[in-house]
Protein backbone atom coordinates (compact mmCIF):
# COMPACT_ATOMS: atom_id res chain seq x y z
CA UNK A 1 0.00 0.00 0.00
CA UNK A 2 1.29 3.30 -0.93
CA UNK A 3 2.03 5.86 2.32
CA UNK A 4 -0.56 8.57 0.78
CA UNK A 5 -3.18 5.59 0.72
CA UNK A 6 -2.57 4.17 4.04
CA UNK A 7 -2.67 7.95 5.62
CA UNK A 8 -6.02 8.51 4.36
CA UNK A 9 -7.39 5.27 5.47
CA UNK A 10 -6.30 6.53 9.10
CA UNK A 11 -7.22 9.85 8.55
CA UNK A 12 -10.85 8.85 7.49
CA UNK A 13 -10.96 6.11 10.84
CA UNK A 14 -9.70 9.20 12.74
CA UNK A 15 -11.90 11.71 11.27
CA UNK A 16 -14.87 8.65 12.25
CA UNK A 17 -13.60 8.55 16.14
CA UNK A 18 -13.54 12.03 16.69
CA UNK A 19 -17.18 12.34 15.25
CA UNK A 20 -18.02 10.04 17.60
CA UNK A 21 -16.22 12.16 20.51
CA UNK A 22 -17.44 15.29 19.47
CA UNK A 23 -21.00 14.53 17.84
CA UNK A 24 -22.95 15.37 21.27
CA UNK A 25 -21.12 19.23 21.26
CA UNK A 26 -20.84 18.96 17.33
CA UNK A 27 -24.33 21.60 16.86
CA UNK A 28 -23.45 23.63 19.74
CA UNK A 29 -19.83 24.33 17.66
CA UNK A 30 -21.61 24.64 14.50
CA UNK A 31 -23.42 27.44 15.71
CA UNK A 32 -20.88 29.13 17.57
CA UNK A 33 -18.50 28.74 14.68
CA UNK A 34 -21.12 30.54 12.26
CA UNK A 35 -22.12 32.98 14.96
CA UNK A 36 -18.10 33.86 15.18
CA UNK A 37 -17.88 34.24 11.73
CA UNK A 38 -21.23 36.50 11.12
CA UNK A 39 -20.10 38.86 14.22
CA UNK A 40 -16.12 39.07 12.67
CA UNK A 41 -16.52 42.26 11.70
CA UNK A 42 -17.73 43.71 14.70
CA UNK A 43 -14.99 41.64 16.55
CA UNK A 44 -12.45 42.87 14.17
CA UNK A 45 -13.88 46.84 15.19
CA UNK A 46 -14.16 45.69 19.03
CA UNK A 47 -10.50 44.48 18.47
CA UNK A 48 -9.33 47.81 17.04
CA UNK A 49 -10.59 49.75 20.28
CA UNK A 50 -9.51 47.04 22.54
CA UNK A 51 -6.07 45.66 22.38
CA UNK A 52 -6.49 42.93 24.72
CA UNK A 53 -8.04 39.62 22.54
CA UNK A 54 -9.27 38.16 25.74
CA UNK A 55 -10.79 41.61 26.84
CA UNK A 56 -12.52 41.93 23.26
CA UNK A 57 -14.01 38.27 23.13
CA UNK A 58 -15.41 38.80 26.68
CA UNK A 59 -16.94 41.83 25.39
CA UNK A 60 -18.09 39.92 21.94
CA UNK A 61 -19.63 36.78 24.13
CA UNK A 62 -21.10 39.39 26.88
CA UNK A 63 -22.89 41.07 24.32
CA UNK A 64 -24.31 38.33 22.31
CA UNK A 65 -25.86 37.04 25.80
CA UNK A 66 -27.58 39.94 26.34
CA UNK A 67 -28.92 40.61 23.32
CA UNK A 68 -29.86 36.97 21.83
CA UNK A 69 -29.91 34.55 24.76
CA UNK A 70 -31.04 36.56 28.34
CA UNK A 71 -34.43 37.58 26.24
CA UNK A 72 -34.71 33.64 24.88
CA UNK A 73 -34.47 32.81 28.50
CA UNK A 74 -36.39 35.19 29.90
CA UNK A 75 -39.19 34.03 27.48
CA UNK A 76 -38.64 30.21 28.66
CA UNK A 77 -39.55 31.12 32.24
CA UNK A 78 -42.61 33.46 31.15
CA UNK A 79 -44.23 31.28 29.18
CA UNK A 80 -43.77 28.34 32.15
CA UNK A 81 -45.04 30.60 35.03
CA UNK A 82 -47.84 32.06 32.23
CA UNK A 83 -49.12 28.60 31.66
CA UNK A 84 -49.15 27.62 35.13
CA UNK A 85 -51.05 30.42 35.93
CA UNK A 86 -53.74 30.52 33.24
CA UNK A 87 -57.40 31.23 34.46
CA UNK A 88 -60.11 29.37 33.27
CA UNK A 89 -62.75 31.24 34.12
CA UNK A 90 -61.45 34.12 31.89
CA UNK A 91 -61.10 31.86 29.32
CA UNK A 92 -64.65 30.76 29.75
CA UNK A 93 -65.77 34.07 29.87
CA UNK A 94 -63.93 35.29 26.92
CA UNK A 95 -65.39 32.24 24.87
CA UNK A 96 -69.05 33.13 26.03
CA UNK A 97 -68.73 37.13 24.50
CA UNK A 98 -67.14 35.95 21.83
CA UNK A 99 -70.21 33.49 21.04
CA UNK A 100 -72.14 36.29 21.30
CA UNK A 101 -70.72 38.62 19.29
CA UNK A 102 -70.85 36.02 16.50
CA UNK A 103 -74.72 35.67 17.27
CA UNK A 104 -75.31 39.52 16.53
CA UNK A 105 -73.17 39.01 12.82
CA UNK A 106 -76.39 39.81 10.29
CA UNK A 107 -77.40 37.41 7.88
CA UNK A 108 -75.21 38.28 5.62
CA UNK A 109 -72.58 36.68 6.58
CA UNK A 110 -74.13 33.46 7.79
CA UNK A 111 -71.59 31.08 5.75
CA UNK A 112 -68.84 33.33 8.08
CA UNK A 113 -71.52 33.13 10.81
CA UNK A 114 -71.75 29.45 10.83
CA UNK A 115 -68.33 28.32 10.36
CA UNK A 116 -67.42 30.57 13.90
CA UNK A 117 -70.40 29.07 15.28
CA UNK A 118 -69.00 25.33 14.60
CA UNK A 119 -65.63 26.04 15.72
CA UNK A 120 -67.14 27.54 19.14
CA UNK A 121 -68.58 24.14 19.68
CA UNK A 122 -65.71 22.43 19.35
CA UNK A 123 -63.75 24.50 21.56
CA UNK A 124 -63.36 22.52 25.37
CA UNK A 125 -61.76 24.52 28.08
CA UNK A 126 -60.65 22.00 30.34
CA UNK A 127 -58.93 20.19 27.69
CA UNK A 128 -57.60 23.22 26.23
CA UNK A 129 -55.96 24.25 29.85
CA UNK A 130 -54.81 20.48 30.03
CA UNK A 131 -53.07 20.63 26.42
CA UNK A 132 -51.16 23.91 27.87
CA UNK A 133 -50.38 22.47 31.21
CA UNK A 134 -48.53 19.40 29.29
CA UNK A 135 -47.20 21.92 27.20
CA UNK A 136 -45.57 23.52 29.82
CA UNK A 137 -44.58 20.78 31.32
CA UNK A 138 -42.85 19.45 28.27
CA UNK A 139 -41.58 23.49 28.01
CA UNK A 140 -39.90 22.34 31.89
CA UNK A 141 -38.37 19.52 30.63
CA UNK A 142 -36.43 20.38 27.99
CA UNK A 143 -35.63 24.00 29.29
CA UNK A 144 -32.20 22.42 30.99
CA UNK A 145 -31.14 20.72 27.71
CA UNK A 146 -31.63 24.15 26.20
CA UNK A 147 -29.70 26.57 28.66
CA UNK A 148 -26.66 23.48 28.55
CA UNK A 149 -26.79 24.32 24.80
CA UNK A 150 -26.72 27.84 25.43
CA UNK A 151 -23.78 28.06 27.64
CA UNK A 152 -21.83 25.34 25.30
CA UNK A 153 -22.53 28.07 22.37
CA UNK A 154 -21.08 30.65 24.19
CA UNK A 155 -18.06 28.86 25.92
CA UNK A 156 -17.27 27.84 21.96
CA UNK A 157 -18.18 31.43 20.57
CA UNK A 158 -15.69 32.92 23.00
CA UNK A 159 -12.94 30.53 22.14
CA UNK A 160 -13.72 30.55 18.54
CA UNK A 161 -13.43 34.26 18.58
CA UNK A 162 -10.39 34.33 21.05
CA UNK A 163 -8.73 32.00 18.56
CA UNK A 164 -9.99 34.05 15.61
CA UNK A 165 -6.71 34.40 13.53
CA UNK A 166 -4.91 31.27 14.94
CA UNK A 167 -8.06 29.26 12.84
CA UNK A 168 -8.39 31.41 9.90
CA UNK A 169 -4.73 30.98 8.97
CA UNK A 170 -4.61 27.74 9.32
CA UNK A 171 -7.97 27.16 7.34
CA UNK A 172 -6.57 29.28 4.96
CA UNK A 173 -3.01 27.19 4.21
CA UNK A 174 -5.50 23.86 4.53
CA UNK A 175 -7.77 24.83 2.11
CA UNK A 176 -6.44 23.66 -2.13
CA UNK A 177 -7.15 27.46 -3.25
CA UNK A 178 -4.61 30.46 -3.55
CA UNK A 179 -4.16 32.55 -0.64
CA UNK A 180 -5.95 35.43 -2.15
CA UNK A 181 -9.02 32.96 -3.14
CA UNK A 182 -8.70 32.07 0.17
CA UNK A 183 -9.14 35.17 1.74
CA UNK A 184 -11.90 36.07 -0.52
CA UNK A 185 -14.05 33.20 -0.09
CA UNK A 186 -13.55 34.00 3.88
CA UNK A 187 -14.31 37.52 3.45
CA UNK A 188 -17.62 37.19 1.18
CA UNK A 189 -19.05 34.49 3.77
CA UNK A 190 -18.32 36.75 6.76
CA UNK A 191 -20.11 39.40 4.71
CA UNK A 192 -23.13 37.71 3.85
CA UNK A 193 -23.58 36.22 7.06
CA UNK A 194 -23.08 39.24 9.01
CA UNK A 195 -25.38 41.56 6.96
CA UNK A 196 -28.33 39.01 7.58
CA UNK A 197 -27.16 38.42 11.09
CA UNK A 198 -27.40 41.89 11.99
CA UNK A 199 -30.56 43.04 9.80
CA UNK A 200 -32.20 40.25 11.53
CA UNK A 201 -31.32 41.73 14.88
CA UNK A 202 -32.09 45.17 14.09
CA UNK A 203 -35.38 44.20 12.65
CA UNK A 204 -35.93 42.30 15.97
CA UNK A 205 -34.92 44.69 18.44
CA UNK A 206 -36.56 47.75 16.39
CA UNK A 207 -40.16 46.05 16.19
CA UNK A 208 -40.07 44.34 19.38
CA UNK A 209 -38.98 47.26 21.25
CA UNK A 210 -41.43 49.49 19.98
CA UNK A 211 -44.04 46.98 20.72
CA UNK A 212 -43.14 46.07 23.86
CA UNK A 213 -42.98 49.40 25.09
CA UNK A 214 -46.32 50.48 24.17
CA UNK A 215 -48.33 47.33 24.98
CA UNK A 216 -46.68 47.32 28.53
CA UNK A 217 -49.27 50.46 28.91
CA UNK A 218 -52.25 47.89 28.66
CA UNK A 219 -50.91 46.19 31.18
CA UNK A 220 -49.25 43.34 29.45
CA UNK A 221 -45.68 42.01 29.97
CA UNK A 222 -43.51 44.24 27.62
CA UNK A 223 -40.19 42.32 27.83
CA UNK A 224 -42.27 38.60 26.94
CA UNK A 225 -44.60 40.65 24.16
CA UNK A 226 -41.39 42.64 22.83
CA UNK A 227 -38.99 39.63 22.51
CA UNK A 228 -42.00 37.33 20.73
CA UNK A 229 -42.47 40.24 18.14
CA UNK A 230 -39.33 40.57 17.40
CA UNK A 231 -39.18 37.17 16.61
CA UNK A 232 -42.59 37.35 14.48
CA UNK A 233 -41.38 40.56 12.57
CA UNK A 234 -38.69 38.11 11.02
CA UNK A 235 -41.88 36.65 8.69
CA UNK A 236 -42.36 38.56 5.72
CA UNK A 237 -46.00 40.59 5.48
CA UNK A 238 -47.65 39.13 8.65
CA UNK A 239 -45.07 38.71 10.88
CA UNK A 240 -46.07 41.32 13.42
CA UNK A 241 -49.93 40.32 12.59
CA UNK A 242 -49.26 37.46 14.48
CA UNK A 243 -48.67 39.20 17.58
CA UNK A 244 -50.75 42.32 17.64
CA UNK A 245 -54.21 40.97 16.08
CA UNK A 246 -54.93 38.42 19.01
CA UNK A 247 -53.88 40.76 22.06
CA UNK A 248 -56.21 42.97 19.90
CA UNK A 249 -59.28 40.72 19.45
CA UNK A 250 -58.61 40.18 23.30
CA UNK A 251 -58.96 43.72 24.76
CA UNK A 252 -62.15 43.87 22.30
CA UNK A 253 -63.88 40.88 23.61
CA UNK A 254 -62.47 41.34 27.86
CA UNK A 255 -61.74 45.60 28.04
CA UNK A 256 -62.96 47.47 25.80
CA UNK A 257 -62.91 48.04 21.76
CA UNK A 258 -61.36 51.31 21.74
CA UNK A 259 -58.25 49.81 23.10
CA UNK A 260 -58.24 47.10 20.80
CA UNK A 261 -58.12 49.67 17.56
CA UNK A 262 -55.49 51.81 19.59
CA UNK A 263 -53.46 48.59 19.75
CA UNK A 264 -54.04 47.97 16.13
CA UNK A 265 -53.67 51.30 14.63
CA UNK A 266 -50.33 51.58 16.58
CA UNK A 267 -49.11 48.53 15.23
CA UNK A 268 -50.34 49.19 11.65
CA UNK A 269 -49.00 53.23 11.44
CA UNK A 270 -46.32 52.96 13.71
CA UNK A 271 -44.46 49.60 13.31
CA UNK A 272 -45.53 48.31 9.71
CA UNK A 273 -45.45 51.67 7.92
CA UNK A 274 -43.27 54.09 10.03
CA UNK A 275 -40.48 51.29 11.68
CA UNK A 276 -40.23 48.65 9.09
CA UNK A 277 -40.82 50.72 5.50
CA UNK A 278 -38.37 54.14 6.71
CA UNK A 279 -36.51 53.39 9.98
CA UNK A 280 -35.29 49.81 9.26
CA UNK A 281 -33.89 50.58 5.51
CA UNK A 282 -32.19 53.31 7.12
CA UNK A 283 -30.33 51.13 9.97
CA UNK A 284 -29.57 48.49 7.84
CA UNK A 285 -28.04 50.78 5.13
CA UNK A 286 -25.96 52.28 8.01
CA UNK A 287 -24.61 48.38 9.19
CA UNK A 288 -24.11 47.46 5.93
CA UNK A 289 -21.72 50.77 5.02
CA UNK A 290 -20.19 51.41 8.90
CA UNK A 291 -20.41 48.08 10.41
CA UNK A 292 -19.68 45.62 7.68
CA UNK A 293 -18.66 48.41 5.45
CA UNK A 294 -19.82 46.65 1.97
CA UNK A 295 -23.03 46.50 0.78
CA UNK A 296 -24.92 42.76 0.19
CA UNK A 297 -28.01 42.19 -0.55
CA UNK A 298 -30.45 39.77 0.36
CA UNK A 299 -33.52 38.74 -0.49
CA UNK A 300 -36.16 39.00 2.80
CA UNK A 301 -37.54 35.78 1.48
CA UNK A 302 -34.57 33.97 0.90
CA UNK A 303 -34.09 34.55 5.08
CA UNK A 304 -37.89 34.16 6.02
CA UNK A 305 -37.84 30.28 4.33
CA UNK A 306 -33.81 29.61 5.01
CA UNK A 307 -34.87 29.88 8.83
CA UNK A 308 -38.18 28.16 8.33
CA UNK A 309 -36.40 25.28 6.60
CA UNK A 310 -33.77 25.42 9.26
CA UNK A 311 -36.16 25.43 12.26
CA UNK A 312 -38.11 22.29 11.02
CA UNK A 313 -34.51 20.43 10.05
CA UNK A 314 -32.24 21.41 12.88
CA UNK A 315 -34.63 22.48 15.82
CA UNK A 316 -34.36 26.01 17.27
CA UNK A 317 -30.88 26.46 16.33
CA UNK A 318 -31.54 26.22 13.03
CA UNK A 319 -32.71 29.71 12.82
CA UNK A 320 -28.97 30.52 12.34
CA UNK A 321 -27.99 27.43 10.91
CA UNK A 322 -30.26 27.49 8.41
CA UNK A 323 -29.54 31.18 7.05
CA UNK A 324 -25.97 30.51 7.58
CA UNK A 325 -25.75 27.78 5.06
CA UNK A 326 -28.25 29.57 2.65
CA UNK A 327 -25.05 32.45 2.84
CA UNK A 328 -22.27 30.57 2.76
CA UNK A 329 -23.53 28.76 -0.67
CA UNK A 330 -24.19 32.67 -2.13
CA UNK A 331 -20.93 33.57 -1.39
CA UNK A 332 -19.20 30.78 -3.10
CA UNK A 333 -21.25 31.14 -6.14
CA UNK A 334 -20.25 34.60 -5.97
CA UNK A 335 -16.62 32.86 -5.28
CA UNK A 336 -17.12 31.26 -8.98
CA UNK A 337 -18.72 34.17 -10.49
CA UNK A 338 -15.66 35.68 -9.83
CA UNK A 339 -13.35 32.46 -11.40
CA UNK A 340 -15.47 32.66 -14.59
CA UNK A 341 -15.05 37.26 -14.93
CA UNK A 342 -11.28 36.11 -14.50
CA UNK A 343 -10.85 33.05 -16.27
CA UNK A 344 -12.83 35.06 -19.33
CA UNK A 345 -10.43 37.78 -18.81
CA UNK A 346 -7.41 35.58 -19.19
CA UNK A 347 -8.78 33.73 -22.47
CA UNK A 348 -9.05 37.11 -23.78
CA UNK A 349 -5.44 38.42 -22.58
CA UNK A 350 -3.85 35.14 -23.99
CA UNK A 351 -5.81 35.42 -27.43
CA UNK A 352 -4.69 39.05 -27.72
CA UNK A 353 -1.15 38.34 -27.08
CA UNK A 354 -1.68 35.32 -29.51
CA UNK A 355 -3.09 37.60 -32.37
Amino acid sequence: MKPQYFLIVIGAITLYFLFELFSPYLKAMIVALLLAVATNSMGTYITAKIPSKFISSLVMTLFLTFVFFIPLLYCLFSFATLINNIDQQALAKMLTKFESWVALLPNDFVIVKEHLMDFIDKINIKELIQNLLSFGANLGKNSAKFILDMVLILVFYFFFNFYSAQLTSYLKSVLPLKKEDASALFFESSTVMSVVLYSILATAILEGFLFGIFISFFGYDGILLGVLYGFASLIPVVGGLIMWLPIAIYEGFTVSSTNALIIALYSIIIISIVADTFIKPVIIKYINLRVVKTKANINELLIFFSIIAGLSTFGFWGMIIGPAMVTFFISIVQLLKKFSTDAQNNDINTLKKTI
